[in-house]
């Protein structure tokens, strides 16, 4: 159980799916505020300053893709979409949307737990070692301040896409399997998710302005893995 009360904000149209994981969060500890709606989700949020949203996608009225556009706006806070059982294109377009991670209906307790503890934990748990600011071309890395920049300019990232080119930044010049940025970015039990690691990368080349057929920084070796250019 964790050892601070971290607060979650849940997000569904379903009463009872609602207090289900009501029930699963504070039995793990943690402090549960509800939404019903997507506009009652935005003033909670505001209100309160969740540490973590699970947010459901198709809710009457503003849908949760509209939901993680809007906190997206002016909020890094973690994003857990909940999405239809086997139904990739709303994963993915959830993803898109600047959502951290998803877990599809019906969900065990025992899962919907351990999507929680693992964002939470790879929230606080991503330390950045002292060093000198990374730089290729346009690209800025300054580790101290999480701030990436582009030609100056700065370039806002999700956190799970800043933990991603942080990852990449300090492997520079070398090839990381997906398994391995899955691993350090993600935490062990996302091992084989390969979709997930796609979208973001695809969601980070797209910030980043680098076209995939023609990178500028980020290469892909088909069949191996990733790897972000470096100064030669």
């Amino acid at each position: 159980m964790p050892s601070k009360k971290a607060a979650v904000l849940v997000v569904d149209d379903d009463v009872h799916i609602l207090r289900l994981m009501q029930r699963i969060l504070e039995l793990e500890g943690y402090r549960v505020l509800l939404a019903s709606n997507g506009e009652a989700a935005l003033d909670t949020f505001v209100k309160e300053t969740p540490d973590l949203v699970l947010l459901d996608i198709m809710m009457p009225g503003m849908d949760g893709y509209t939901v993680c556009q809007r906190i997206r706006e002016f909020s890094q806070v973690p994003i857990i979409m909940v999405t239809a059982k086997g139904n990739d294109q709303e994963k993915v377009r959830g993803l898109d949307a600047g959502a951290d991670d998803y877990v599809t209906k019906p969900f065990s307790s025992k899962e919907l737990a351990a999507r929680v503890r693992a964002v939470l934990r790879r929230t606080a748990l991503w330390e950045e070692r002292p060093e000198p600011a990374f730089h290729f071309n346009d690209l800025a890395i300054d580790f101290a301040r999480h701030r990436v920049t582009l030609g100056g300019q700065e370039v806002n990232l999700t956190a799970t896409e800043y933990r991603l080119l942080s990852y990449l930044a300090r492997n520079a010049g070398r090839v990381v399997t997906p398994d391995q940025i899955l691993e350090r970015v993600w935490g062990e039990e996302y091992l084989g998710e390969s979709h997930l690691l796609q979208v973001n990368i695809a969601r980070l080349r797209q910030k980043l302005k680098d076209d995939a057929k023609n990178p500028k920084y980020i290469l892909t070796r088909p069949g191996i893995g990733y790897a972000l250019m470096k100064q030669t």
